[in-house]
């Protein structure tokens, strides 16, 4: 897997102060995305052990207290980056206490593979549904065009 972007503080793509990983791939390509350059799989940068290491720490960095992990991308849900996604959505449950994690993906909840709903059931909120330019609204929380669902789960 490679990834576009890692911000260890945003405040922008979720809720609370957060860490936020930009992944590569994505096969929707929806028109008027504002990520084009996350699409094809091999931009970016290599998503290595090193990378996950660092978003682990920064969760637990108690300087700058982080309320979870956004993964956004390209999309974390396509084919290629669904066994790194869920390796590192795993060690944030088991390594980060009281984190939550928050995914975007254009793949529809009722749609997904067996493998990419294993990621799903270590998200707390799952953006899903791809961006439709003739829905869009900056006014919505969270998403981009209206058409998109919030869904929130209680994982205890």
């Amino acid at each position: 897997m490679n990834y576009h972007n890692y911000y260890p503080v945003d405040v922008v793509n979720g809720p609370g102060t957060r860490c936020t990983l930009f992944v590569s791939g994505c096969i929707h390509q929806c028109r008027g995305c504002y990520n084009q350059s996350t699409w094809s799989p091999s931009s970016g940068h290599v998503y290595t052990r090193e990378m996950e290491d660092q978003i682990i720490a920064d969760l637990n960095d108690t300087r700058i207290k982080r309320r979870g992990l956004s993964l956004s991308g390209g999309d974390p849900l396509f084919p290629g980056n669904v066994a790194p996604v869920l390796n590192l959505v795993k060690r944030v449950k088991d390594e980060c206490p009281g984190k939550d994690i928050w995914l975007w993906t254009g793949y529809l909840l009722a749609e997904l593979t067996p493998e990419q709903q294993q990621v799903v059931d270590f998200v707390d909120v799952l953006i899903d549904g791809k961006y439709e330019k003739d829905f869009a609204d900056v006014r919505l929380e969270w998403r981009g065009s209206s058409n998109q669902v919030i869904h929130r789960f209680d994982l205890k």
